[in-house]
Formats: structure tokens, sequence, C-alpha cells
């Protein structure tokens, strides 16, 4: 970023000013936990259903957990966008954007998920 920054601004005979803040670690899953959280996700709504997520660039606060602990950061999908009322746009809709609609029947999977989660972790002590 520095170096085009630096060569942008020579292009149009300006001196550039870079300074590059690093306010958010990156967000890396403990493979133990991720692969628990998996298992767990898969036993409620099957093997094929459960997709491994490829590494993103954005930023989030729980890689501050994640560097005190081990832990896993997951995402359960919200949905073909078939949910979505009229006038928001077709197919899904990530966070962050002025059409998000939560997926209102994903609460059942969702609490679901995080019971069984602590209850299988509960259940094995030896996890800990």
């Amino acid at each position: 970023m520095k170096q085009i920054t630096e060569n942008l601004c020579a292009a149009f005979d300006a001196k550039p000013e870079f300074h590059f803040n690093r306010n958010y670690p990156p967000t890396v899953n403990s493979a133990a936990e991720a692969d628990f959280a998996r298992k767990v996700m898969e036993g409620i709504v099957g093997k094929e259903n459960v997709q491994v997520q490829e590494p993103t660039m954005g930023a989030e606060d729980f890689s501050f957990m994640l560097q005190a602990k081990p832990g896993a950061y997951v995402f359960i999908a919200n949905g073909d966008g078939s949910h979505r009322e009229m006038g928001h746009g077709a197919g899904p809709c990530m966070l962050h954007n002025p059409s998000y609609d939560f997926n209102d029947d994903l609460i059942p999977l969702g609490g679901t998920y995080w019971v069984e989660l602590a209850t299988q972790w509960l259940a094995n002590p030896t996890q800990k």
C-alpha cells in the first residue's frame, strides 16, 4: 500500500504521508475448536450441509478473544434470500448491507447449535 501511494503521488508530483494502523489482529480459529464446532453442526444438519469457511479479510473483534483462549468463529448462513420482502433486492444479503434482513427461520437452528455446543463441550471435561 505504501508503494502504491508513493508511486501514485509521484505521478502527480505530490508527496505522500502514509500511516497504516493495524487495529485488529487476524481472526484465526484454533484447529481443535473449529473441528469440534464443525462436528457439532454436522450432527444437527448433516455433514453435507456444513461448509468449510474460506479465510476472509474481515476485521472482527472476536480475534482479541482468540488471542487469549483457543476458540472458533463460525458462521450460520442467512439462507438464499427467499425470506426477504420485495424491494430488498434478489438473492442472499450479507451483513453490513442496507438491505440486510435477518432470516428469523434460523433462530431454532442457532439456538439448537449453541445448546448442543455447550452440552457436548461440558460432557467432555478433557477438552478444556
